[in-house]
């Protein structure tokens, strides 16, 4: 008996935590392909977490403004109600906007209730403030959990991880150090991970990921990429 009941902790176990691998990149890049956010391979996808913050997010936008693209800004519920104006001014600028949940904690330690009303919330606050409704949805951490995806499927939510990042959320990243990391797994048909917000990193992230988001943009041209959101990498919603 006592043997029955740890096999069916260590099954519930492996249920809840073990999604999360696809948050190592050989992982997710080898076995979750669409997952991981490979699209069309004529397409980069470029996304932005943690915002919308009002000390970096219109940075962000203007930039983009200036060089006439769009991209997928995966909103923390939270940081969306602190700043409702500018959530509404990432979508009626053209972007796209997901979901990256109401806080930036591991969904691993979280159960499957407070997995679904975290998420939830938060798609309903972002959808409300920004007249979008999400079809995305980003784990904090890039951790999901069997609970996260029970509750992504419930709310019409369609996971999308990420297959190149600038690591701007590590101490002392500058964009000379975001752009060579970039470059190592930047292609055609990826996934890219920036953030437009300190909120969850270290001051100063947000700035080492614009000032690498320039080089980002040219070198997609001269690659004959087209930079956009998820939704134009083929991204946006679930398979039927």
């Amino acid at each position: 008996m006592l043997i029955a009941a740890g096999l069916a902790a260590s099954g519930v176990a492996v249920a809840q935590g073990g999604p999360g691998l696809t948050a190592l990149g050989p992982v997710r890049r080898r076995l979750a392909g669409r997952l991981a956010g490979y699209g069309d391979p004529r397409h980069v996808a470029l996304t932005f977490d943690d915002g919308p913050d009002p000390r970096s997010t219109p940075a962000f936008l203007e930039l983009l403004r200036q060089r006439d693209v769009h991209a997928t800004f995966f909103m923390l519920g939270s940081m969306a109600a602190a700043a409702p104006g500018l959530a509404a001014e990432v979508a009626a600028a053209g972007h796209e906007v997901g979901v990256h949940g109401w806080q930036h904690r591991y969904l691993t330690v979280r159960g499957p209730r407070d997995t679904f009303a975290d998420m939830a919330r938060a798609r309903d606050t972002i959808a409300a403030l920004t007249g979008q409704a999400p079809a995305l949805f980003r784990p904090p951490y890039g951790v999901l959990s069997g609970s996260a995806l029970l509750a992504a499927r419930r709310l019409g939510l369609r996971p999308l991880l990420w297959t190149c990042w600038g690591r701007e959320w590590a101490p002392g990243a500058t964009p000379e150090s975001v752009r060579r990391t970039l470059r190592r797994n930047l292609s055609g048909g990826g996934t890219v991970l920036l953030h437009d917000s300190d909120v969850t990193s270290p001051p100063g992230a947000s700035r080492a990921a614009l000032g690498a988001l320039p080089w980002l943009l040219d070198e997609c041209a001269r690659r004959g990429l087209v930079s956009g959101p998820a939704v134009s990498h083929g991204l946006g919603k679930e398979d039927s």
